[in-house]
């Protein structure tokens, strides 16, 4: 049954778990009604990262319930990792892990290596894919700290 949002600036009705109204917090689930628009939020999480989870729970305190994308298990593409770094402003290796072991032993620190070597090597082998990052409408920010996610929301 329809829900009168108790909202003071959106007195929108509209069915739980389809909507949440961001001064209501109603609905726990990833797409959120503002004042201006609907906007879905996804998160590239690794739950053993502290990164990771402060971002998710900034997040969370907030009213926010973004789509978790657990990228270790379910890895992004090629295509999808061109299009986060296009809203991220990065090169590839500006979104890898230098420090991982992977790193080392794929020989990535290679200049000679081109834009897409390093796109198929994240697409291949994720732990090398620098998180949490946080999406929506359209851009993108890495949780380092968790606060800087806060500037696309």
């Amino acid at each position: 049954e329809p829900f009168q949002s108790r909202c003071s600036l959106l007195a929108s009705t509209y069915l739980p778990g389809l909507l949440l109204c961001i001064e209501c917090r109603h609905s726990p689930i990833s797409t959120i009604l503002t004042k201006r628009y609907l906007m879905t939020i996804r998160i590239f999480h690794n739950p053993r990262c502290s990164k990771s989870r402060a971002t998710l729970t900034l997040l969370q305190e907030r009213g926010l319930e973004p789509e978790i994308m657990l990228y270790l298990e379910d890895p992004p593409d090629a295509a999808e990792l061109r299009s986060i770094l296009q809203m991220l402003g990065l090169t590839a290796r500006g979104l890898m892990r230098k420090g991982e072991a992977e790193y080392r032993e794929q020989g990535l620190a290679d200049e000679s290596l081109c834009e897409e070597d390093l796109i198929a090597a994240m697409a291949a082998t994720p732990k090398l894919i620098e998180r949490p990052i946080v999406i929506t409408d359209g851009r993108a920010a890495i949780g380092r700290p968790p606060e800087s996610v806060l500037d696309i929301l």
